[in-house]
């Protein structure tokens, strides 16, 4: 049986491989961009802080009073965003599940149906991610939600099929489905899980706008990881069951909605997966080099499209210090005596794209083989940091004293 490491990462490489084969740069004639990103194995592999253990035991002890779980997972990382440590914790308990993509205007834009060329390739990977999940009878619902209204496609039109649509009312419609199938007096009790940063807070402020009239902001949010520390209140975003009121029926008390910090994974086998999950902003800014990042990012901008960047750069480049140079003259991120400051401009960068304004494109690539692969690696039990790093040690054991034997026999022989 494949180790949980070696399932993670070939997970990853075939989600990447697949996004380099599929993208489609539109590059000057004679540049040839990185088929590959070199990742030091030395870059971070963790951030499991104190809080996310904490939250979590907290929100396995909470779990008997839970009827409805809402998971969050980032658009634009759908299967590095999949985390084990919560499928094992609280998706395997029995509850009722609801699978929210977020970001979803942050990613590629929906092509147009009328363009003879789109025929059979409309939300492509949306629907590869809604049919996996209902195949595998892994959620009630999938639903594909926005970053707020502020950030989405001028042209993006909601999305067709009963998994889910991209707004907020159709994602309350699931809810108020699992609510009446409840039939509980007391209403239904939700939990809405995820990542950090994945939008958890932003959507139950959203579902309490949609669902109860006159209220106010009920979840703090900001765009760092962390800003949720611990369990709220139960928020109410379905109003109790009222007579002669249809939509109310069979809802009870209503249905309340609890926010939980966002939990990372104690060890991420892939150092291209942790990457992307700190580009995406999962990962707390510092945790690993921004220039590192940007780079990363690069990478990704040259195999969509270089002409993303050209604002920063007159020509394609594979160089990340010649890009952030021209990046800080453009944008004043200057150090003393003038000269650019690359941390400062990395950091520009890469919220740049966070907001869309680079390119909006997925960083794993959807296909049957890589969705298959990504859930069989969340089957596999999460290793913790000294876990993952004794059983590196072994492995590199085992393959140094291969090499010693390989090498003592062809002395033998010699």
């Amino acid at each position: 049986m494949a180790s949980p490491s070696r399932i993670a990462a070939a997970a990853a490489t075939a989600a990447t491989n697949a996004a380099a084969k599929m993208a489609a740069p539109q590059a000057s004639v004679g540049f040839q961009p990185r088929q590959a990103f070199e990742v030091s194995p030395s870059i971070t592999r963790s951030y499991y802080l104190g809080h996310h253990r904490a939250a979590l035991y907290t929100m396995q002890r909470t779990l008997s009073h839970v009827g409805l779980i809402i998971e969050c997972r980032d658009y634009r990382v759908p299967l590095s965003s999949w985390n084990p440590l919560l499928e094992s914790s609280l998706t395997a308990a029995g509850r009722s599940r609801i699978i929210v993509y977020t970001k979803r205007d942050l990613g590629p834009r929906p092509p147009s149906a009328r363009d003879p060329r789109n025929r059979g390739k409309i939300e492509v990977a949306d629907g590869l991610l809604a049919r996996f999940h209902e195949e595998h009878r892994h959620a009630q619902a999938v639903v594909f939600v926005g970053a707020g209204p502020r950030d989405r496609h001028k042209d993006a039109k909601p999305q067709r099929s009963s998994r889910g649509g991209g707004c907020d009312k159709q994602l309350l419609e699931a809810i108020r489905r699992v609510a009446r199938d409840a039939n509980s007096l007391t209403g239904l009790r939700t939990m809405v899980v995820g990542m950090p940063n994945t939008g958890k807070s932003t959507l139950l402020n959203r579902l309490r706008a949609e669902g109860m009239t006159n209220t106010v902001k009920a979840a703090k949010t900001g765009s760092e990881p962390g800003v949720t520390r611990k369990l709220g209140t139960p928020v109410r975003i379905l109003g109790r069951e009222t007579d002669g009121d249809p939509d109310t029926q069979g809802l009870g008390e209503g249905v309340f909605i609890l926010d939980t910090p966002g939990v990372f994974v104690p060890y991420v086998s892939s150092a291209e997966d942790m990457l992307k999950l700190a580009l995406v902003g999962c990962v707390k800014d510092g945790i690993i080099s921004t220039v590192t990042i940007a780079d990363y990012l690069l990478y990704h901008l040259n195999l969509q499209d270089p002409a993303l960047y050209r604002e920063f750069s007159p020509a394609p480049t594979n160089d990340i210090h010649e890009l952030l140079a021209g990046v800080g003259r453009r944008t004043g991120k200057l150090g003393p005596g003038g000269v650019p400051s690359l941390e400062s401009a990395a950091d520009y960068f890469v919220k740049e794209w966070r907001r869309g304004h680079l390119g909006r494109f997925m960083l794993d690539k959807v296909t049957p083989d890589t969705l298959a692969l990504a859930a069989a690696a969340a089957k596999q039990p999460a290793l913790s940091l000294s876990q993952a790093r004794k059983k590196e040690k072994i492995t590199r054991k085992v393959a140094n004293d291969a090499k010693r034997a390989t090498h003592a026999d062809s002395g033998a022989v010699a």
